[in-house]
């Protein structure tokens, strides 16, 4: 079992661990947890494909990365994950390029956006963290050939804001709550990591919880709502991470001998989660509903206008 907890770093949970010969995606790479978990696993050997807005972006992380690892494997893949078209392009562009991979981790988000839509008129939260790596992931699926391949979605415990509607997924018949709309597109992580893991046809897929940090996450929050956010995190007992440990149980996820064949699931502090009605940790029984998964699955299907058959 783990020895790991709240507080290890992904130098910890990578002891050890040689990831020579491994290609590893991770969208949102750029900055904060995804940075963090390219730098790490880059220095565990990996080769790392790296998603992101623009190539500029790309290049300021890959320049920090290199100065450490001067002979890091990094490549860069534009991806705009409000656009399915955008999705579809870079899927397209990876599965020319690359023969496999063997990680996928969607870290890219964003959280408590004022009210907008993405390109095809999704609402902004659901679309960028759900459809837009509903789609993007579900195309790169007959890259994932290895028998221990994995995938890792970012939810958080934010889910419990909201169970998806799946009634009224772009607020259409109610007014628009930023809050409610962030833990509707965190459930609706969770729940794609279970619909996904049952299909893939190797490997497995969880959903990851990393906990509470301070990341260009909340680069579209107002004051107040930072204020508010502080306030009901210490009136709950939650406690800021750093970085590096944030982005280690992504890292866990898709590296740890103990998850080899466990799939389906919600992972937080490097470990298991289990079904809690503590705000502090654990989920909440709707975030891994498997009946819940496939229903989200096929209004996905429907919204983005594919069927995915793997």
């Amino acid at each position: 079992m783990t020895s790991f907890n709240r507080g290890s770093t992904t130098e910890e949970v990578l002891s050890g661990i040689n990831l020579s010969g491994k290609r590893i995606l991770i969208t949102g790479g750029t900055a904060g947890l995804g940075w963090e978990t390219a730098r790490s696993m880059s220095s565990a050997g990996a080769e790392i494909i790296i998603t992101a807005r623009d190539h500029a972006k790309y290049q300021t992380a890959a320049s920090q990365i290199l100065e450490q690892q001067a002979n890091a494997q990094l490549h860069f893949v534009e991806l705009s994950l409000d656009d399915l078209d955008s999705c579809r392009a870079a899927a397209k562009d990876i599965n020319s390029r690359f023969d496999q991979l063997d990680y996928i981790i969607a870290n890219a988000g964003v959280m408590a956006c004022e009210e907008q839509q993405t390109v095809q008129g999704f609402e902004w939260q659901f679309g960028v963290n759900h459809l837009g790596h509903f789609v993007f992931v579900n195309h790169l699926v007959p890259l994932l050939k290895a028998e221990h391949c994995r995938v890792a979605v970012l939810s958080s415990g934010g889910h419990r804001m909201s169970d998806v509607n799946l009634g009224d997924p772009d607020f259409k018949k109610q007014p628009y709550d930023k809050w409610q709309a962030y833990g509707r597109a965190k459930t609706a992580n969770a729940l794609y990591a279970v619909g996904l893991n049952k299909r893939l046809p190797f490997g497995n897929a969880n959903a990851v919880h990393p906990g509470a940090i301070a990341t260009s996450l909340s680069r579209h929050m107002q004051t107040e709502d930072l204020v508010q956010l502080g306030g009901s995190m210490e009136e709950s007992g939650i406690v800021m991470k750093s970085v590096p440990a944030g982005a280690a149980t992504q890292v866990w996820a898709v590296t740890s001998p103990e998850l080899e064949g466990k799939g389906g699931l919600y992972l937080e502090d490097c470990s298991i989660g289990e079904e809690s009605d503590s705000p502090v940790g654990g989920y909440a029984a709707y975030a891994i509903d498997p009946g819940s998964a496939e229903k989200l699955w096929q209004l996905s299907e429907q919204l983005v206008g594919e069927t995915f058959n793997f």
